[in-house]
């Protein structure tokens, strides 16, 4: 009984960190490399991202985000300094069912970092303190804001805004790229830009449609899923108008296209001819996947 007084005067929280992340590190480029240094350079960064508490809220371990990053070291600049690219993707749980739905495929080629043996990973959401942890806390946001847009209509809204906060705090940085508007239209000030802008305020709304509305209904009642997820996507035509090269629009497409083409595979459609050409319109690059669908009706 004791136990159960001091138990209950003095709660006790357990916060689970909110991504499963696996990291690897590919320095082939690298002549003679320190492969203890690119080891420890690795678990530094596993523990950074999957150690912190990103959100107040709390997880359980099977409730964790499935991501994964990969760094491609292509050159080292100094005894510490690193140039290369990060892919970084995402995917969520569908309800009842054993897939996982991606939800973000990036690549981002500006990737320009120091990393020093031993040194502790910090970072402070409010000022600039080194560009390799600014650029995997800007994607752990990223990854979590996109999550929660699926589970409540633009739930994501919070953590969107702490991303857009290290994108004006790392501005600061001259050696750093990819956090300025005129670096390229498809860098990480753009998407973070994207993501809030009330041009992009339907695409927010579809992927809360499309993944809590459609996929997690889909065993339950798959043609009527395929008819709503073809109306929700068709609801894209004023996002495209509005913003056609939007890089929003890029990095869904470069990480549903497969997805789509899958949903649409079995079962009849009933404007499948509209939903093509809108398809073809906003990805012409993926046309010959889009033509898969009408082979299949």
């Amino acid at each position: 009984m004791r136990f159960l007084v001091i138990f209950c005067l003095f709660p006790i929280l357990v916060f689970t960190q909110e991504l499963n992340c696996k990291i690897s590190i590919n320095y082939s480029s690298i002549p003679s490399p320190n492969r203890e240094m690119f080891n420890s350079m690795r678990q530094s960064i596993y523990e950074f991202m999957n150690n912190t508490n990103w959100t107040n809220d709390n997880f359980n371990n099977e409730e964790r985000i499935d991501c994964t990053i990969l760094i491609r070291i292509d050159q080292q600049l100094s005894t510490d300094e690193y140039s290369g690219s990060m892919s970084i993707q995402s995917s969520r749980p569908v309800y009842k069912t054993l897939y996982n739905s991606p939800m973000l495929n990036i690549l981002d080629n500006q990737f320009r970092f120091r990393y020093v043996e031993f040194e502790t990973l910090e970072f402070n959401e409010n000022t600039h303190l080194s560009n390799l942890t600014s650029v995997l806390a800007y994607y752990a946001y990223l990854i979590i804001g996109v999550d929660y847009d699926t589970f409540a209509s633009k739930g994501g809204d919070v953590f969107f805004k702490k991303a857009e906060k290290i994108v004006a705090n790392a501005q600061s940085d001259n050696n750093a790229s990819g956090w300025k508007s005129f670096e390229g239209l498809a860098n990480r000030y753009w998407l973070i830009e994207n993501l809030l802008s009330s041009d992009f305020s339907n695409m927010r709304l579809f992927n809360y449609k499309y993944h809590r509305e459609g996929l997690d209904k889909f065993t339950e009642k798959p043609d009527f899923v395929r008819e709503y997820i073809a109306e929700a996507i068709m609801s894209l035509r004023e996002v495209h108008n509005q913003r056609p090269r939007g890089y929003l629009l890029q990095i869904f497409f470069d990480t549903k296209t497969d997805e789509i083409v899958n949903i649409f595979s079995q079962g009849n459609l009933m404007q499948v001819d509209d939903l093509i050409t809108l398809l073809n319109q906003m990805s012409i690059t993926n046309a010959d996947k889009w033509q898969k669908i009408l082979s299949k009706q």
